[in-house]
C-alpha cells in the first residue's frame, strides 16, 4: 500500500511538472498566445496610441490643424485701396511698372477721364450780355428752346451753343434744321474736350500701403492719392 501511495505522489508531481512545462511553452505553443506576440515586437516602448475608438483624421485636415498660426495670419491680413487720379498715360505706365517690379502684392485697375473731342452748332460770341439776351429772345420767338449761353471765363464766352455732337455730319444736320427755322448766324465748329487722363485704383496689403505711396510720390512728386472703398467680392 505504501508503494501505491508513493506511485500516486510521483505521478502527481510528474503531472505538475508537465503542466508547468507546457504553460511556459517548453512543450509547444504557450497557453497565452499574446505573450509570444509581445516577445516578438520590435521596440515596443515606442508604440503610440493614435486613436481610441475614432477614425484617424484625414491628411488635409491634419495639415490644417498643424498650421493654426498661418491660418490666423491670412485671416488677419487687411487690404488698402488707393485712388490716383489725373495721371498722364506715361505716368500711369510708370506706376504699373513699379507695381510689377517692387509691389507684386498690389493690383491696379486703370480707368480714363476727360471729354472726347466733337462738334457743336453755335452762334459766335456776342459783344455783351445784353446782345446775348437779345439773341436768345429771338431764338425763342423762332420756337427754339434748346440753347445755352457760354458763361464768362470760357474761351467762347457769350457764344450761344445750339447743340454738341460726336460727329460732323450730325452737327451739320442740326444746322440745316435751324436754318430752316430762320436762324442765319449759326455755324458748325470743332469742339475740343479736355485731355484724356488716367486713374489707377490700387488694392493691396495695408502693411505695405505707406511704402507704396512713398514710392509713387518719389516717381510723381505732384501726385497724391485718395482713399477708395474696397469692392466686395474681391479684386481691385
Amino acid at each position: 500500500m505504501i508503494a501505491a501511495m508513493r506511485s500516486a505522489v510521483f505521478l502527481l508531481l510528474l503531472a505538475n511538472l508537465l503542466l508547468f512545462a507546457w504553460a511556459r511553452g517548453y512543450l509547444g505553443a504557450p497557453a497565452n498566445p499574446d505573450a509570444r506576440r509581445f516577445e516578438r515586437q520590435l521596440l515596443p516602448e515606442q508604440v503610440k496610441i493614435v486613436s481610441r475608438g475614432q477614425p484617424p483624421a484625414a491628411k488635409g485636415k491634419k495639415e490644417e490643424a498643424e498650421r493654426p498660426a498661418e491660418k490666423l495670419l491670412e485671416k488677419s491680413a487687411v487690404a488698402s485701396c488707393q485712388l490716383w487720379s489725373d495721371l498722364s498715360s506715361s505716368d500711369a505706365d510708370q506706376v504699373e511698372r513699379l507695381l510689377t517690379d517692387r509691389f507684386a502684392a498690389f493690383k491696379a485697375t486703370r480707368g480714363t477721364t476727360g471729354e472726347a473731342a466733337g462738334y457743336w452748332v453755335f452762334i459766335p460770341p456776342l459783344a455783351s450780355r445784353e446782345e446775348a439776351n437779345k439773341k436768345t429772345a429771338e431764338l425763342q420767338q423762332l420756337g427754339i428752346q434748346e440753347f445755352f449761353v457760354v458763361p464768362n471765363g470760357d474761351a467762347n464766352q457769350l457764344a450761344i451753343s445750339l447743340g454738341v455732337y460726336k460727329n460732323e455730319d450730325a452737327a451739320k444736320a442740326r444746322l440745316e434744321t435751324l436754318r430752316a427755322k430762320g436762324v442765319r448766324s449759326a455755324k458748325v465748329g470743332e469742339r475740343k474736350g479736355r485731355a484724356t487722363l488716367n486713374t489707377l485704383e490700387i488694392v493691396g496689403p495695408e502693411a505695405q500701403s505707406e511704402a507704396l505711396t512713398q514710392a509713387i510720390v518719389a516717381l510723381l512728386p505732384k501726385a497724391s492719392p485718395a482713399t477708395c472703398k474696397l469692392r466686395t467680392g474681391g479684386a481691385p
